[in-house]
């Protein structure tokens, strides 16, 4: 029996679950039809979550790295005609809030100067329960399927062997995912390195749905803008800062509100009626792509304000937890593949990192009255002083609440794994970098230059990375007077001029 036990080793010709099934696709999730909600019974897909959200003890898996900081989010435009979110209806309307602000990929204890997204969630405690939105300061996302979240998280992470993060590692794992260009184009330019946290915006990234009192839906991206403006630390800046102060983004927030200097967010969102949403050459749903705003423009509709400091670093920062799942009537989710797992992920996490009665701790429980049969459990310091633990009963008065809308639309098709259907990757990444003055894009090209020198990195795995480059900024002429007079060079092939490599275009 030995001879079968468990090995990281490649002893087997394919991948399997855990219990020694085969598994044929561990690229796509199990969707009605081919973007479709996610069925619960793709068994690989939540085993496969499941194990990835308990790697960790105790520290977060993602987003270890974090600082936090409370104050109000006050409406001020009408969009009530969009959603019927008590917290929305009026201008004027103050709701509390909370707010942690993290690295991504880095452990706890690491400096905030380095390259790396970082984490933009909300936690809104409104009048009908908690709102959680959870996202980044960049719009969009490495991956589109969150079968692969797993796997991206474990290239980008330290070496298993040295516990060094590598870039041969991260660029072998996304040469596979070129929807990750885009991502790249954001990560890889001065946007990679905040200043602060002050001076960063924040995205939902992911596509939710709003519905009105008449139920009509529309998918909803939401934005924040500081109203402070955005500032990065290019290379030197970062390694200047980094090196007297590896928490100078939690200083800064810190000492920014206990001097009365609150940061400020002004909040927009972009919309897009699900009955129009094939005029667009990319699926709406898809987190690697960005809503053009010159046709779905910004809408305003509040602004964040934190003006107070957290008690407690322990229970507000690091027992504080956030989940997509965690909404109110009026906001839902949509088939946004990596959003449908997100909701299952970061609950799932919770229970594992904090208990299973983690939504009781002060910093995530609900301001408003709340009452369910959810019963013991580790950790459980809820007050209960009733006999009736069940329902439906005629002895507890307790009954549903008043019916509000969810979207509408009908779900058919066939149960598929497969990848979406207008996958588009690298069209949105050269409009970005072409959107760049001449310095900017050499930044941008020196550190692509930086990246691919690694000399794990093999002839093949820079061949392609080229040749994605390649394909997002092709051949262009200039033209004056009906004359050419320049023609430049791709972005792909000053990469392989200045890697001496040939691009396969």
């Amino acid at each position: 029996m030995m001879q079968h036990r468990p090995s990281s080793a490649f002893n087997s010709p394919f991948w399997t679950t855990n219990s020694g099934a085969p598994i044929w696709n561990n690229n796509s999730s199990l969707t009605v039809g081919p973007r479709g909600p996610i069925l619960l019974e793709d068994y690989h897909l939540v085993e496969k979550l499941a194990n990835f959200d308990r790697e960790r003890i105790p520290e977060r898996v993602v987003h270890a790295r974090g600082a936090s900081a409370k104050g109000f989010f006050e409406v001020t435009h009408d969009i009530s005609q969009l959603t019927c979110a008590d917290f929305l209806r009026a201008p004027g309307v103050q709701t509390p809030v909370i707010v942690r602000f993290s690295t991504v990929i880095h452990e706890r204890g690491s400096p905030e100067t380095l390259r790396d997204p970082r984490g933009f969630a909300v936690k809104f405690y409104t009048r009908e329960g908690n709102f959680d939105l959870v996202g980044n300061n960049f719009p969009v996302f490495f991956i589109r399927d969150g079968m692969k979240f797993p796997d991206m998280v474990h290239a980008l992470k330290p070496n298993p062997k040295s516990h060094i993060q590598e870039n041969w590692r991260i660029l072998d794992f996304f040469s596979h995912h070129p929807e990750s260009l885009h991502m790249f184009t954001f990560l890889f330019d001065d946007l990679g390195v905040p200043q602060d946290y002050r001076h960063m915006e924040g995205s939902g990234v992911n596509t939710y749905t709003l519905i009105n009192k008449a139920g009509k839906a529309h998918y909803v991206k939401f934005h924040w803008k500081p109203t402070c403006g955005v500032k990065c630390l290019l290379e030197e800046e970062a390694i200047k800062v980094g090196g007297s102060n590896h928490s100078h983004a939690t200083q800064d927030l810190y000492d920014s509100i206990a001097a009365g200097n609150y940061p400020e967010w002004k909040l927009f969102i972009q919309t897009i009626d699900p009955d129009h949403e094939q005029r667009f050459d990319f699926d709406p749903l898809d987190v690697t792509k960005t809503w053009p705003e010159d046709i779905l423009p910004l809408q305003p509709v509040g602004r964040l304000v934190l003006n107070k400091n957290i008690d407690n670093f322990f229970a507000e920062n690091e027992q504080l937890a956030f989940c997509p799942a965690i909404v109110v009537p009026g906001i839902y989710y949509s088939d946004d593949k990596l959003l449908q797992t997100r909701v299952f992920s970061y609950s799932d996490t919770q229970r594992h990192r904090l208990g299973p009665n983690y939504l009781q701790l002060p910093a995530n429980a609900p301001k408003c009255a709340h009452h369910n049969n959810h019963h013991e459990g580790f950790m459980n310091f809820m007050h209960r002083d009733e006999e009736i633990n069940y329902f439906p009963s005629r002895y507890d008065p307790s009954c549903h609440a008043e019916r509000f809308p969810i979207p509408p639309a009908l779900c058919t098709g066939k149960r598929e794994k497969c990848i979406i259907e207008k996958e588009n990757n690298f069209k949105q990444p050269g409009e970005r970098y072409r959107s760049w003055a001449p310095d900017r894009q050499e930044r941008f090209i020196n550190r692509w230059v930086d990246a691919l020198s690694d000399p794990r990195v093999t002839h093949e795995i820079r061949s392609i990375w080229i040749t994605y480059w390649s394909q997002v900024e092709c051949f262009f002429l200039i033209i004056r007077d009906g004359h050419m007079i320049q023609a430049d060079k791709s972005l792909g092939q000053k990469l392989a001029s200045r890697l001496n490599v040939r691009p396969s275009i």
